[in-house]
């Protein structure tokens, strides 16, 4: 299996590490869309960070991960199940996939070879407690952008065809990235992401010479560079397995409720999605910080990733979505 670089060793781009972090703290925040530049360390942070995080229990063999014997499908039933531990997993939607390849299809080899209707599960399946990578999610074609939308929402993938009709579960963290270059995103789509950020490649001499030595040092020997950055790793674990444990006990008080509504309220988002987005990070990056409560130094920090992409465009307003977002931040929480 091929290491993934240390997430710790990672230099710069700092709000899509905090936003990586805040969602493997709680899934439920809804995922991360990185739009920007190639070759800015999107996916290698996403690989990064499933690396660090501790492995899950699950059911032997299971193709979803099951948590215990009990929950594995029907299709998937095997005369003697026990727990092992894995890699949280990390899952890679090509555009170019098929529907089948995405949420499982008829067997074909057990069909023809055996007579036997059997259901071969898909990458939503494999994706399930851990992370969906869509690269170039801008390009994503429309019929598989619909059936994501439905299987984040449920949490559960369904197929009905074939004379198979299937279910089984399908929480993960949907991580995309894109450059905007190349196309817009599906409004749909855009607004079932949690947090989005935009990444740049650095323009500081330092911190570019920094990227180029940590990545040569790492594909000279990788070993050496896993061990150095290993603490540093685990010291990260360790603070997001903390944070998982105490984020239930963490307050968000009636002025941070507030605080939230004035906010989104502000920058015209539509619905709801957006104070309950920013209520998560925040509280998510609360538990982080070892703290108690949710203060408005949390949304402060969470607002631009969790609301950037849910504003309505402003023809007069030539300013761009984070500018409009940092503006209304200092106006609504001063």
């Amino acid at each position: 299996m091929t290491q993934a670089f240390p997430f710790s060793a990672i230099v710069g781009q700092e709000e899509m590490k905090q936003a990586m972090i805040l969602t493997a703290i709680d899934p439920g925040i809804g995922g991360v869309l990185v739009f920007g530049d190639r070759g800015t360390g999107k996916s290698t942070a996403v690989r990064g960070l499933a690396a660090l995080l501790p492995p899950i229990q699950a059911v032997a063999n299971c193709p979803v991960n099951s948590t215990r014997p009990e929950d594995v499908p029907d299709w998937a039933r095997m005369p003697e199940a026990h727990l092992v531990e894995k890699p949280t997993p990390v899952i890679d939607l090509p555009l170019g996939a098929t529907e089948d390849r995405v949420t499982g299809a008829l067997d074909i080899e057990k069909a023809l070879t055996q007579g036997e209707k059997a259901f071969e599960p898909g990458l939503l399946a494999r994706a399930n407690r851990g992370y969906l990578y869509i690269d170039e999610v801008n390009l994503l074609e429309d019929h598989l952008v619909d059936l994501l939308l439905d299987v984040a929402q449920s949490g559960e993938n369904v197929v009905e065809r074939d004379g198979l009709s299937i279910r089984h579960a399908a929480r993960f963290v949907l991580v995309g990235s894109g450059n905007p270059e190349e196309g817009e995103l599906r409004p749909q789509l855009l607004d079932r992401f949690g947090l989005s950020v935009e990444v740049t490649s650095p323009t500081d001499i330092d911190t570019r010479v920094e990227v180029v030595r940590r990545r040569d040092a790492f594909d000279r020997d990788r070993t050496g560079f896993m061990a150095a950055w290993h603490e540093a790793d685990l010291t990260l674990r360790d603070g997001i397995v903390s944070a998982r444990a105490a984020l239930g006990a963490v307050t968000a008080g009636e002025d941070v409720l507030r605080d939230c509504a004035e906010l989104c309220i502000a920058l015209g988002s539509d619905g709801l999605r957006g104070e309950l987005t920013l209520l998560r990070a925040a509280r998510a990056l609360a538990a982080f910080d070892g703290a108690s409560g949710v203060t408005r130094a949390h949304i402060k920090s969470v607002a631009p990733p969790s609301l950037r992409h849910r504003l309505r465009r402003d023809p007069l307003d030539e300013a761009g979505s984070t500018t409009r977002v940092t503006r209304k931040v200092e106006e609504v929480l001063a």
